[in-house]
């Protein structure tokens, strides 16, 4: 359970164990990729203006390649990002000391994210990190991470799949409160929309089912991709980007046309929001 050795709000204690469970630490080259991307375009703004532009990568696995690939990516957006790989098996955290370098170190820890002093990341990512858990954990977790973050921090936390071809998360706010959802996919090899049903982060996969919202939302983005299966000659990009369009006028969608025919689309938490039990 995510209570076990919470710190405070104010930072963890010093003598506390890390926060959480060890995850099957599983990973590939290239995983976040999506992820990544879009984080460098979507919050550029934040890590330019940040006095300092620290970021986590949250339960990086059994190999630290993702959160090396984190830096370099973001570090193309401001070039003195610091960041700090955090896993709470001691283990892992040895095998990826030989990557440490200038702007990129490695720390044991879990939810409550160990860093000294009083800094505070602008960015923390959690990626594949809560599928082990219940979904009545999430919020906590949520709490716990963003009690570390900077004022105007964002928390990243979602789940993709072994190959990083699908791929959801949420943008979480430093108030512990969600912001908006994303789905992102390689097109090339996406039969449908609904197919990222499965890799839904912990707080929306058990919600997919009729009258939840987001089961809502997958239904209306499928029949809008049946609607534009004569583009398909043209390409995946511009059915899913005409697909995304159609879909603006009744969901919140935010979006770029250029970023839609990447194969992503952004949307108000709201929108899409569990409904109480």
């Amino acid at each position: 359970m995510v209570k076990r050795g919470a710190g405070s709000a104010h930072g963890p204690r010093a003598t506390a164990k890390p926060t959480g469970v060890v995850t099957r630490g599983t990973t590939n080259a290239n995983r976040l990729r999506r992820i990544d991307r879009w984080v460098a375009a979507e919050y550029a703004g934040l890590l330019r203006s940040a006095a300092d532009p620290l970021v986590v990568d949250l339960g990086y696995g059994a190999s630290p390649v993702t959160t090396v690939e984190f830096r370099r990516r973001l570090a193309a957006v401001r070039g003195d990002v610091d960041m700090v790989g955090i896993e709470i098996d001691p283990e892992r955290v040895a095998a990826a000391l030989p990557f440490a370098g200038p702007g990129l170190s490695f720390v044991r820890g879990g939810f409550e994210v160990p860093l000294p002093g009083s800094r505070r990341p602008v960015l923390i990512r959690a990626f594949n990190v809560l599928r082990q858990y219940g979904e009545g954990d999430v919020a906590q977790a949520w709490s716990v991470m963003c009690a570390r973050l900077a004022p105007d921090g964002v928390l990243v936390e979602g789940t993709c799949d072994e190959l990083g071809r699908l791929a959801t998360w949420v943008a979480v706010g430093a108030d512990a409160r969600p912001r908006t959802l994303t789905l992102a996919a390689r097109l090339a090899t996406l039969g449908r929309p609904s197919d990222l049903a499965e890799r839904l982060p912990k707080a929306l996969i058990h919600r997919n089912v009729p009258g939840e919202p987001v089961h809502a939302f997958l239904t209306a983005f499928d029949r809008a991709w049946d609607t534009f299966a004569p583009l398909a000659p043209l390409g995946a990009r511009q059915r899913w980007a005409a697909a995304v369009r159609s879909l603006a006028p009744d969901w919140p969608v935010r979006t770029t046309p250029a970023r839609a025919r990447g194969g992503e689309v952004t949307l108000d938490w709201d929108a899409v929001s569990p409904l109480p039990i």
